[in-house]
């Protein structure tokens, strides 16, 4: 199962990356070529530059390429999973579950692409939802 959710993160992460470049470069070009910005394509830079971070960092944790903390390094694994899963059940799951809920409710739209800010914020919990996934398996490893 890890292996299939590792591919299809990966894959989307590549797909996002491979846009957000696509639309970089026609954002250069629609400024310096045609003398005139589309309006759009900074918005999404931006929009697909959150996405990629908070997705790649719940890519990274499941990869063990995530930063460490010395601190911690000696303590059990069982430990340092179960913090690592009440930190993102708490501040990604919780938390980015009533952000979203927020702005949908207040209907924020974004300015130039008129997405609603609910669905940019939607990656919160679900980067929250796969580190659990990610961590799980560790609340039940060998000692």
């Amino acid at each position: 199962m890890k292996t299939k959710v590792d591919r299809i993160l990966g894959a989307v992460l590549i797909f996002m990356l491979a846009v957000m470049t696509l639309d970089v470069l026609w954002g250069v070009f629609t400024r310096y070529v045609m003398a005139d910005q589309a309006s759009w394509s900074e918005e999404l830079a931006r929009f697909l530059l959150i996405w990629i971070g908070v997705l790649g960092a719940a890519y990274a944790s499941g990869q063990r390429m995530h930063l460490s903390i010395d601190l911690l390094a000696n303590k059990p694994v069982r430990l340092i999973a179960a913090l690592i899963i009440l930190f993102a059940l708490a501040v990604f799951v919780v938390g980015g579950m009533q952000l979203v809920l927020l702005t949908a409710e207040l209907g924020q739209t974004s300015p130039a692409l008129g997405v609603p800010m609910s669905l940019v914020y939607a990656v919160v919990p679900i980067s929250g939802l796969l580190i659990i996934f990610y961590r799980l398996p560790d609340l039940t490893a060998p000692r």
